[in-house]
């Protein structure tokens, strides 16, 4: 039984559940095998309020993004990136001109979001990026290159961080700006329908007012988005487990072996309860870190407890998923195979496993083993 959600609470769940299940999943199979989605979906995000979830309690957000990820973690990312990466920080650490210039075309779809932090040569180690911004009069001129930008093409507005003088800097750049390029990635392992890219920026001029926070506080600004991109990453993990677990049920009821449901058989038992414990284990991990960030705390250890939780939890009953399936488990005909492939990434994005470890340690012992 879940912990007492509000009947607020309760709502969203089943309506984000219906949506889900009746404007999303009927397209989940032909979108993954095309390697993009109808961009109409946007639009019906917009009109249920997912693209404006910084509105909602994060416990409630959570349970959207769980019933997101249930279906198609692709979808999941639109709303992920374009609330928990972007919104969320505009909201936070926006001037009021900003906020009232951005957070209403993020929520409406009519400019989503992108986070471009990661480049081809920084990953884990944000300080190392090389795209820098110039002063140039009262505005700033950038130049670099960023890579795996969830809604990299989609986007109307990047969050780019780059390099200013030895630190970093964090502006709102509008992706129809002169010297803006971005490029689809194709050919991924999972979250095959959603847009991924590679964006290129080749003297792009930005105002002085579309620095976000402060200059030189990047690097601030950058944590925190991933404080709260963490949160929204494990409760799409939750959702790929859940899915995972109703998906082995109904296969192991159904299936018949030896002359019986393979459901009664003690070794499927054993697959079984382990998702269904590793499940609950990281939706109980991703409220506490959502309970966290609705009381103001700082909630970088329990983000990053939840994020390291929940994506190694998605890989496991993706795992145990596939082997309760058997052969049809490596098919697309049932959804356990994408689930395995979309799981596969959450323990490399917003920070990988070892990334995770390394931010829990130091939390917990005032220590910091990065450089």
């Amino acid at each position: 039984m879940d912990l007492a959600l509000t009947p607020e609470q309760e709502l969203v769940r089943s309506s984000a559940r219906e949506f889900v299940d009746r404007e999303i999943a009927p397209h989940v199979r032909e979108w993954d095998r095309d390697e993009t989605m109808d961009r109409s979906i946007v639009a019906k995000l917009a009109e249920i309020g997912f693209l404006a979830g910084w509105e909602l309690d994060t416990v409630s957000y959570c349970l959207v993004m769980e019933e997101l990820g249930r279906v198609d973690s692709s979808v999941r990312g639109i709303v992920s990136v374009n609330v928990g990466l972007v919104g969320k920080t505009i909201k936070r650490w926006g001037t009021e001109a900003q906020v009232t210039e951005w957070l209403p075309r993020l929520a409406s779809g009519d400019a989503l979001g992108c986070y471009a932090l990661t480049e081809p040569g920084a990953g884990s180690d944000p300080g190392s990026i090389s795209t820098r911004a110039e002063r140039d009069g009262d505005g700033w001129t950038i130049s670099g290159s960023k890579i795996f930008i969830t809604l990299g093409t989609w986007a109307g507005l990047a969050l780019v961080f780059a390099k200013t003088d030895d630190s970093i800097t964090c502006f709102l750049v509008p992706t129809d700006a002169p010297g803006f390029a971005a490029h689809q990635i194709k050919g991924k392992l999972g979250l095959r329908a959603q847009d991924t890219g590679e964006l290129t920026l080749d003297g792009v001029r930005v105002p002085g007012e579309n620095v976000l926070g402060e200059v030189g506080g990047g690097l601030k600004v950058a944590l925190s988005a991933l404080d709260n991109g963490r949160i929204s990453l494990a409760a799409g993990c939750v959702g790929i487990a859940q899915g995972c677990l109703e998906a082995s049920l109904a296969y192991a009821k159904e299936r018949q072996q030896f002359g019986r449901s393979i459901a009664s058989f003690q070794l499927v038992q054993e697959l079984l309860a382990e998702i269904a414990v590793d499940t609950d284990a990281a939706r109980l991990l991703t409220w506490r870190a959502a309970l966290a960030a609705d009381s103001g705390e700082r909630h970088t250890l329990e983000s990053s407890i939840a994020k390291y939780y929940a994506s190694e939890a998605a890989v496991r009953a993706a795992n145990a998923a596939v082997q309760v399936h058997g052969g049809y488990g490596y098919v697309d005909e049932y959804p356990v195979g994408k689930y395995l492939r979309d799981a596969r990434v959450t323990t490399l994005y917003e920070g990988t496993s070892q990334i995770q470890k390394l931010i829990i340690g130091r939390q917990l012992t005032g220590e910091s083993a990065f450089v």
